[in-house]
């Protein structure tokens, strides 16, 4: 009893005397920052957006979306969220803000969606945000046909320099549907905000495919950004066992999944033993083994003159951040951050403020700012 009491004050001990996580003070090879802990108690958090007034909000995978106030987390989630399913890696997804938000305070969610007797899609619904609550909610998306599993729903959204849409839909486990191009797994969908085909996508004069796509052979896309300089959308998949991937998506391309891949089936099968084919896009970069990639932001800001250009994409397999210096095309340099943090990276954003946030993807999920250590 005595060695218990013993051990207890002694945990007690270290753990009083650890250094807070803002104290803390994280390297990496052009920088040196800390960890600000914005927000915690969050479930399962998937996306962040950024208010013009300088809150955010951030949705939770288990069907709700919450407002971040002067570094607090509200109580009560915003009201209005349309009708989703939260089954496996489906629930309520991203959250991205209309270019002209300022003006229509429109905002896009994208979520799992369910009826019975017909399965599980990705939908994609427009709404207005006023208040604390959501208005005229419609969905403008929903990707066809349905399927019964509860997995690869992708659901990463951004919107190019032209205001259309980018819509990522994974291929809902079942490989061979990111190939059928009259099927809406397993590629990039590019909208208008109206959710109808935006002009000039590639495949409109072809009856076979669906006007919607822009790309396909994509597997499970959970990052999507765009690129600062040549406004062209860049986004990460998940690999199976290896062949996590990085792309730029470029219309009418076929990323190859599952035709050619650098990874095994989870049993330990081999899926192809092809990497590359005539026709399809090779990988700007790719991971073996597997990081599972979620989240990525190019960095713009001040706060860190070191990292400018550089792109991050979190990892949650691996709980890191990983920073890739690029020129041109080239990945130049790869380097991993918060290794030790023990914390699954489920997003990276690039804030207003000059500094990357992240969200973790547990129970007891935080946002996180990156800042300058000083």
């Amino acid at each position: 009893m005595r060695t218990c009491k013993r051990l207890i004050l002694g945990l007690s001990f270290v753990l009083a005397s650890a250094p807070a996580l803002s104290e803390q003070t994280f390297s990496s090879d052009k920088a040196e920052f800390r960890l600000e802990t914005v927000a915690q108690n969050l479930e399962h958090p998937w996306s962040l957006a950024f208010l013009p007034d300088g809150s955010q909000l951030v949705t939770e995978r288990e069907g709700r979306l919450r407002r971040i106030r002067d570094g607090k987390l509200q109580e009560e989630p915003v009201s209005g969220v349309p009708d989703l399913v939260v089954s496996g890696q489906g629930g309520l997804l991203d959250v991205i803000l209309h270019p002209e938000f300022d003006d229509n305070r429109t905002l896009f969610l994208s979520y799992a969606h369910k009826i019975s007797g017909e399965g599980m899609t990705t939908r994609v619904a427009r709404a207005k945000l006023e208040g604390d609550r959501l208005s005229d909610v419609e969905v403008i998306f929903e990707a066809l046909p349905r399927g019964n599993t509860s997995r690869h729903f992708a659901g990463r959204m951004e919107f190019d320099r032209d205001g259309y849409l980018y819509v990522a839909v994974g291929d809902r486990g079942e490989m061979d549907r990111a190939q059928k191009t009259d099927d809406d797994a397993g590629g990039v969908h590019r909208l208008t905000t109206d959710g109808k085909p935006a002009p000039g996508n590639p495949f409109t004069d072809d009856p076979s495919v669906n006007d919607t796509f822009f790309t396909y052979g994509n597997r499970n896309i959970q990052g999507m950004t765009i690129h600062p300089d040549t406004g062209e959308i860049w986004s990460h998949e998940h690999g199976p066992r290896g062949g996590d991937e990085i792309n730029i998506i470029r219309a009418g391309n076929n990323y190859g999944w599952p035709d050619v891949t650098y990874g095994i089936d989870y049993s330990g099968v081999p899926i192809t033993d092809r990497t590359t084919m005539e026709g399809v896009t090779d990988p700007l970069h790719y991971w073996d083994p597997s990081i599972a990639p979620s989240g990525m932001a190019f960095y713009t800001g001040d706060e860190f003159p070191e990292w400018q250009g550089d792109l991050f994409v979190g990892a949650l397999k691996m709980q890191k951040l990983v920073r890739l210096s690029i020129e041109n095309e080239d990945v130049k340099e790869e380097e991993d951050l918060l290794e030790g943090l023990g914390e699954r990276i489920r997003d990276v954003r690039m804030g207003p403020d000059g500094a990357l946030w992240l969200l973790t993807d547990h129970s007891d999920g935080k946002v996180y700012r990156i800042v300058p250590a000083e």
